[in-house]
Parts: structure tokens; sequence; C-alpha cells
């Protein structure tokens, strides 16, 4: 899964912008940035509002993405990942309220 990696692509083409360009945005080489775009490396958080910045997107949007990125990383080989999942959802849920 790489949502964020492949959302950061569609941003970067649809403005037409080059991987050089965006690596000197992030103060980053272009294999970085390739390798994010691909799954072969994960952003850091830090990262995110500097992508969001720089394509003048929804910050919390990419966020989401990333997050979920993160998530799934972590419980894909679970076998109890959904009721996990659904615990922390009622958790987060709970504590929003």
């Amino acid at each position: 899964m790489n949502n964020f990696g492949r959302r950061i692509r569609e941003l970067r083409k649809t403005e037409g912008l080059l991987l050089r360009q965006v690596a000197a945005y992030l103060e980053t080489d272009t294999a970085h940035i390739s390798k994010l775009e691909r799954s072969e490396r994960k952003a850091k958080k830090e990262q995110v509002m500097k992508f969001a910045l720089l394509f003048s997107t929804d910050y919390n949007e990419l966020l989401t993405l990333w997050l979920s990125d993160q998530i799934y990383e972590l419980v894909k080989n679970e076998e109890n990942a959904m009721q996990a999942l659904d615990i922390v959802k009622t958790e987060i849920t709970d504590k929003n309220i």
C-alpha cells in the first residue's frame, strides 16, 4: 500500500514538476523522492507539511494518506488486524466526544 506516494506522484505530475525540483524544495535528493513515490521509502511526518505547501494541497488529506500507510505497514501481516483496528477506532471515537 502506498497511498501517500501515489498521491505525491499525481500532484507532482499535475504541477509539471520534475523529481529534482521537488527534491530541492525538500532538501533531499531525487532518488529519495522517487523511492517515496514507489513505496521503497517512507516519508517522515515532517515532510508531509512540506509536500502540502509545495503542491498547495490539503495538509489533512496528505496526513491521512501518510498515516494510513503507516498503520497498514504495522498491521498488514497480523491475523487480528481488523479486531485491533476496531478497538482503536472505538477509542479514538470515544476520545473525540
